[in-house]
């Protein structure tokens, strides 16, 4: 039965060519002989519209004038089964026992990586080796052995959804191979959760013939034709997606990015303290000094002196004493936190030891900052 539906499909090709040029006769042969070998909706619709209407179903008429009494008798012989002794006889191409049983294991498979021969936790790579070996082996041009065609589409759909890894999660999670409710004709027909979106033919040509689906339409017989008149819509649509996804992030960044350049602007505009608590000879700053108010030492460079006199002077001495004030609270906070982490854990474990270390331990920030006080108060 397989054989013939293959063969059904032939004729179905020859009669359609022979309707587009207007071969009318012709196709009406190949139709009956295709809904003789396997019946099906197509063939039984064109042997009516050409019934019905003659010249009508086609395009233009190519036909000798001893043809036209003929007309209305055209279809009795190939309704009858005879074959006139014009009509061709399509032989079907040789194929080795070997491709037949591979056509017949890909039928016995239950799901995607039974199909490639592969285990479910096979690397990417795995999965182009696999489809590789098996495209070249079951390429319709290469294996005629029936069914061969539905096996080469079945290792495309395979590798096409294991390739992806979302439809990949996907089929492993809630994907139970093929689909009961689905198989038709030797259990090709996959669940539609799980087709592939590109044909067979464009997915070979991407691996094998250097190119990539140009949307243009194929003669499959399941249904794949109407999508790859729209294949190039669809993504052209992702691809407009994807651009106006990217600008989307942009202004999500924006803000962000507009920070960064206020802030690397701002330091780059504010000229750095002529001035240093401690030495720094990676900027000068080696020269000591004293504040005349709170007696701060603070570092300079050579030429301070020069450009530093009177109120500028003043100004820099209340920054450095504002500065290092700043610094002793900050290290006083750091020393009581220290200390009272060492009373608590000497409470917490009864630590006569971690106590006694905490009465003994030196605040030498706080008592600074406490001599500042004093003098303040006292001045």
């Amino acid at each position: 039965m397989e054989g013939n539906r293959d063969e059904a499909d032939k004729c179905l090709r020859i009669a359609r060519k022979a309707l587009q040029n207007g071969e009318h006769d012709k196709a009406l042969k190949f139709l009956n002989k295709a809904e003789k070998l396997y019946p099906s909706i197509e063939a039984k619709a064109l042997i009516d519209a050409i019934s019905k209407n003659g010249s009508t179903a086609g395009g233009p008429r190519h036909r000798t004038e001893s043809e036209k009494p003929n007309q209305g008798k055209s279809t009795g012989p190939a309704q009858n089964g005879a074959t006139p002794e014009t009509e061709k006889k399509v032989e079907p191409k040789p194929y080795t026992s070997e491709q037949l049983d591979g056509v017949q294991r890909i039928k016995k498979c239950n799901d995607f990586y039974e199909i490639l021969g592969i285990v479910k936790d096979a690397s990417e790579e795995d999965l182009k080796k696999a489809y590789r070996k098996l495209a070249l082996k079951f390429h319709p041009d290469k294996n005629h052995a029936p069914g061969a065609t539905e096996a080469f589409k079945a290792i495309g759909n395979a590798y096409a959804v294991l390739s992806n890894p979302v439809k990949r999660k996907d089929y492993d999670q809630y994907g139970e191979g093929l689909s009961p409710g689905n198989y038709q004709h030797g259990g090709f027909e996959f669940h539609r959760n799980y087709e592939s979106d590109i044909t067979p033919e464009d997915l070979f040509n991407m691996f094998f013939g250097g190119g990539f689906p140009t949307g243009s339409t194929q003669t499959y017989s399941n249904g794949r034709t109407r999508f790859t008149t729209q294949h190039s819509y669809h993504r052209t649509e992702r691809d407009d997606e994807r651009t106006d996804g990217g600008f989307s992030m942009f202004l999500q960044l924006l803000p962000i990015i507009v920070l960064i350049l206020v802030s690397v602007l701002s330091q780059l505009m504010v000229s750095s303290p002529p001035y240093s608590l401690y030495y720094r000879a990676a900027v000068g700053h080696t020269l000591k000094k004293q504040s005349i108010n709170l007696k701060v030492v603070y570092f300079v460079s050579k030429d301070f002196d020069k450009e530093y006199t009177g109120v500028a002077l003043q100004k820099v001495e209340k920054s450095v004493e504002d500065d290092y004030i700043t610094n002793l609270r900050n290290n006083c906070w750091k020393e009581r936190q220290e200390r009272n982490d060492y009373f608590y854990a000497a409470k917490v474990y009864r630590d006569v030891r971690l106590r006694k270390k905490a009465e003994l331990m030196r605040m030498e920030s706080c008592e600074k900052l406490a001599r500042l006080n004093e003098l303040y108060r006292g001045g």
